[in-house]
């Protein structure tokens, strides 16, 4: 993999691929390579690395692909899909990266340099692909077998770029290696294209792969089964999903199924397992000193005045704290009023004075996923509480987690090239959980009850069936855990599965809680309500009772029929007109 990314690097070079000035339409297909070069196997397949290194939207030293900061491109969508979703505030302090808060808000208009960022960087990805499918067809040295497998990645590829332009911003133009004049107008749906992409790489990659990072057949069905579900075509999905459960397997041959320590999807250590359907392979230490293929795109998301440096941001919510509440008789979530019996906090409590953390039972997920203050962080010790937050009463006392490298692998998985770190924590684009949950809804949807609710009970049998997992009842033999006991949990868990649903509705409302606590700050949730259709509903309450805690949310509120996109970004409208007449349209509202 790191020989990918030094080729990618070196291409992107060679192509002059950080020109602001000019949007993506401008942009020839990588000509300054010569066509010696690469319409040939060799640079063919060098191309195809390019492609690949975009998926983490980064190109150099504190840049985004196209230019901007690293963490509006961020691959994991953090502030895109979970701080807009409900499941973190920005987090440090107002006055830092404040472009973020009327995202956060849903008072941001399309001048808001975030999104231009990000389209850049996902179109870059875009031009990759059909630049590979435009060499394949000039190279003369490939068999049939050899283009067709080079073409079916690369239109994997490229339904995965197109896949988040349009949950993004919807209403994107669709430019394929054979568009013979880029400026067009972005008035057609682009789903059919998408699936064609996906149709396309399911049918013609293989099973496994030789290297772990590229795409099989099976990531390819799954996304297009995805595709799908976004469309509510929940029937068309169903058998992907369910064929892909029972036969999948993943890159290095492993059945795909729930890790048993969830922890691990989330630990460099551990990473490419049987969870791991498709992710973006990170690595620390690289030898290009700066940490551009490390998570630059989360290098802010560590909590603050802490051992990593830097930076105080991305600090789950109140209300997702207040999710993994749990019935202390049945161990189920309060799917309807988990927000009226809040897990307590530190709000407002200095580091010196005693605290002591929630008795009530949770579910164990929560202190995998957010850092409270008297709960071991990893394996750095107890968090502190508000030593490591820089503005509680901006954001709230939590930290993020999942982000996060551990102390004991530090020097082999942290990569420290920049004012702020880095890390080899893959970023999972599709890993099985999500996978299992997909699948739940669409037996739902489709009327199979008892399908679903085995599906989501496997889901959480992961903890249930593996309470030594529970934290934090493991061990470290290498470094001393100040204040752990390995004998006892860190806090009252209970957990328990689903006896049964009464219907399709119970079902549906159980499988989005589930993917609500499961996928917490994977950068899911906001795509997740606008696909259900109750973003306007969840959201305005989420910011109604969320504000009455921290200030960052403070006269925001979620318009129906407007808020469920981002804006196009006005630069690529201004910069794309032709003959004062513009060829790229708004999205309604704006």
């Amino acid at each position: 993999m790191k020989t990918l990314r030094y080729l990618s690097v070196i291409l992107a070079l060679a192509a002059g691929i950080s020109a602001c000035s000019k949007s993506f339409l401008e942009r020839g297909p990588l000509g300054s390579l010569s066509e010696e070069i690469v319409a040939n196997k060799a640079g063919v397949n060098y191309l195809l690395i390019g492609a690949y290194a975009s998926l983490d939207g980064q190109q150099t030293a504190q840049a985004a692909l196209g230019g901007g900061g690293p963490w509006e491109a961020s691959p994991t969508n953090w502030i895109y899909g979970s701080v807009a979703g409900g499941d973190a505030h920005k987090g440090s302090f107002s006055g830092d990266q404040p472009a973020i808060d009327p995202i956060a808000k849903f008072t941001v208009d399309p001048s808001n340099g975030f999104f231009n960022t990000k389209w850049r960087a996902v179109y870059e990805g875009v031009i990759r692909c059909n630049t590979v499918l435009s060499k394949m067809a000039q190279a003369t040295d490939m068999s049939a077998a050899e283009k067709k497998e080079v073409e079916a990645e690369a239109r994997f590829l490229r339904g995965h770029y197109y896949f988040e332009l349009k949950k993004m911003f919807n209403k994107v133009p669709y430019i394929t290696d054979t568009t013979l004049n880029p400026r067009i107008k972005n008035d057609k749906d682009i789903w059919p294209f998408i699936e064609d992409d996906f149709k396309f790489a399911a049918a013609n990659l293989p099973p496994t792969q030789p290297d772990v990072a590229r795409a099989n057949k099976w990531a390819a069905q799954i996304y297009l089964a995805k595709t799908y579900l976004y469309q509510h075509k929940f029937t068309e999905a169903m058998p992907l999903f369910d064929d892909a459960i029972a036969s999948g397997v993943t890159t290095n041959g492993l059945k795909y199924d729930l890790v048993p320590n969830y922890s691990d999807n989330f630990n460099a250590a551990t990473k490419n397992n049987a969870e791991s359907v498709f992710a973006i392979q990170m690595t620390a230490n690289d030898g290009t000193n700066t940490i551009a293929n490390a998570n630059q795109g989360e290098m802010l998301n560590f909590p603050y005045n802490s051992p990593f440096g830097c930076c105080g941001f991305y600090q789950p919510t109140q209300d997702l704290v207040n999710s993994y509440r749990t019935d202390a008789t049945t161990g189920l979530p309060n799917l309807d009023t988990y927000n009226s019996d809040p897990v307590k906090n530190d709000q407002g409590i200095v580091s010196t004075t005693p605290f002591t953390p929630e008795t009530g039972t949770l579910d164990p997920r929560l202190d995998w996923t957010v850092g409270r203050r008297g709960i071991p962080y990893h394996d750095w010790g107890n968090h502190p509480g508000a030593n490591w937050i820089r503005d509680q009463k901006y954001a709230g006392p939590y930290a993020p987690k999942k982000t996060v490298y551990w102390q004991a692998n530090q020097d082999k998985y942290k990569d420290a090239h920049s004012w702020a770190p880095g890390s080899a924590i893959n970023v999972l684009l599709i890993r099985f959980a999500d996978v299992l949950l997909m699948a739940a809804e669409c037996h739902a949807q489709n009327g199979d009850v008892p399908g679903a609710l085995k599906l989501v009970n496997r889901v959480r049998h992961r903890m249930i069936d593996n309470p030594q997992f529970w934290l934090h009842k493991y061990k470290v033999d290498t470094l001393p855990l100040q204040g752990f006991d390995p004998t006892k949990m860190a806090a009252n868990y209970k957990i328990s599965e689903y006896a049964s649903f009464s219907g399709k509705d119970e079902a549906l409302k159980a499988i989005y809680f589930e993917r609500k606590l499961e996928l917490a700050t994977e950068g899911h949730r906001f795509f997740d309500l606008v696909r259900w259709g109750i973003a306007d509903v969840s959201l305005n309450a989420f910011i109604k009772y969320e504000s009455a805690i921290t200030d960052d949310l403070k006269g925001g509120s979620f318009t129906k029929g407007k808020n469920e996109y981002f804006p196009i970004p006005q630069r690529q409208i201004d910069i794309t007109m032709v003959g004062g007449t513009r060829v790229l349209d708004q999205n309604p509202n704006y």
